[in-house]
């Protein structure tokens, strides 16, 4: 990717709705297998309207933007904060700017901002991951 400067914000990408299948899916592959991401019952008992994604599912995508752009590996660091709920139907966008360009280990690296937003603009994930450039 050329052109990268601080300041500089990625194309967007969406994902969702979110469904069942990929909470069941998530769950099987991650071995998190806390039924308040499937079993709506458990759910509303504890106060929630309905079960709820799995907060690593939203980290995954937003992993899976970054990677689309830098390659997996590339990565040198990957963080994130989940900050919202995620239910079945929302709709999310990843989205990420370059924070800053800068020399560590003897390479070239990018360090970015990212986020995972619902259609309605709340902000779910929250993060920052750096990339080796090439």
């Amino acid at each position: 990717m050329t052109g990268l400067e601080p300041g500089t914000r990625l194309p967007e990408r969406g994902f969702g709705p979110v469904t069942m299948t990929d909470v069941v899916r998530y769950q099987g592959a991650s071995g998190d297998l806390n039924p308040m991401h499937h079993d709506d019952e458990l759910a509303r008992a504890a106060g929630y309207p309905a079960a709820f994604s799995v907060g690593m599912l939203g980290a995954g995508w937003l992993a899976a933007y970054c990677t689309d752009h830098f390659g997996e590996e590339s990565v040198r660091r990957f963080r994130t904060r989940f900050t919202q709920v995620v239910y079945r139907g929302d709709r999310l966008t990843a989205s990420a700017e370059v924070v800053r360009l800068f020399e560590q280990d003897g390479e070239r690296r990018l360090e970015l901002a990212i986020q995972l937003r619902r259609d309605d603009g709340a902000l779910v994930v929250d993060g920052s991951a750096e990339f080796a450039l090439t």
